[in-house]
């Protein structure tokens, strides 16, 4: 088993010490992926000095803040470049808890092509969030199961594993999305391609230091693509019935496994 964690961070410097010590705490073979969008913060500096670089630590340094959609598709291109069978993906704010990732191996071993960590899969598992925000998150979350048919309770989420050979076929697809939608776009190519996908349940936290990169922005960008992705959906749908076909995702019940 080869696994790696891929970590897009844009001034998570304060994070990073703590975030790397539980994930081997977690799991002592995996290796990690930082992605960092020059940040300008000391990141690459203190990176370079951990024990770890180089054998189990490594560091993909950008030249700007290209968003975390890029950020992402760069460090899956630079895991699958080399052989790993699991390609994880987390968020470098802590509010992710590493200690979920051998659950997150365990059932991609076991044979499911990607998992998912859910905030909102038997039950709300969210901390200290104002009422306002989970509710936002939630109505999110509906929207992009409405509008897209993926059957999933949290399409919005940022913890993830995938299989290598699921991946590769996800990102050999024209991924448009910038933002956080990028979360949404990869998990629909994954349900459309026919992935055996599952959801387990994680507990969410609050970010331990920093800002959140969340802007009004970026919600916009989230909302329109979701329509985007959904007449996408319409358009293969009925392509696939004029072939005399159908997509795999008509076989939900074979395909997703829940729990």
């Amino acid at each position: 088993m080869s696994a790696i964690v891929v970590i897009p961070t844009y001034k998570e410097r304060e994070n990073l010490p703590e975030l790397l010590d539980l994930i081997w705490r977690s799991l002592p073979e995996i290796d990690v992926l930082i992605a960092d969008d020059h940040s300008g913060d000391g990141a690459p500096d203190y990176l370079k000095s951990r024990p770890e670089f180089g054998s189990r630590l490594f560091l993909l340094e950008r030249h700007a803040k290209d968003g975390l959609a890029r950020a992402y598709l760069a460090g899956f291109e630079w895991a699958l470049q080399r052989p790993y069978e699991y390609v994880l993906q987390m968020d470098a704010d802590l509010s992710h808890d590493p200690v979920d990732l051998p659950h997150l191996l365990k059932r991609a071993i076991n044979g499911d092509d990607l998992v998912l960590a859910s905030r909102y899969f038997q039950g709300v598992r969210v901390l200290n969030w104002e009422i306002s925000r989970l509710l936002l998150s939630l109505g999110a979350s509906f929207y992009v199961r409405v509008l897209t048919r993926m059957p999933f309770m949290d399409p919005t989420g940022g913890f993830k594993c995938y299989r290598a050979e699921l991946l590769r076929q996800i990102v050999k697809r024209k991924i448009r999305s910038q933002g956080y939608a990028f979360q949404i776009e990869t998990l629909f190519w994954g349900w459309i391609l026919g992935g055996r996908i599952s959801e387990i349940p994680i507990i969410f936290g609050q970010r331990k230091n920093g800002a959140s990169k969340m802007s009004g922005g970026i919600a916009i960008e989230a909302s329109w693509q979701v329509i985007r992705i959904s007449l996408m959906h319409i358009w293969l749908r009925a392509t696939m019935q004029l072939a005399g076909g159908h997509l795999p995702a008509d076989a939900t019940a074979s395909s997703i496994q829940a729990g």
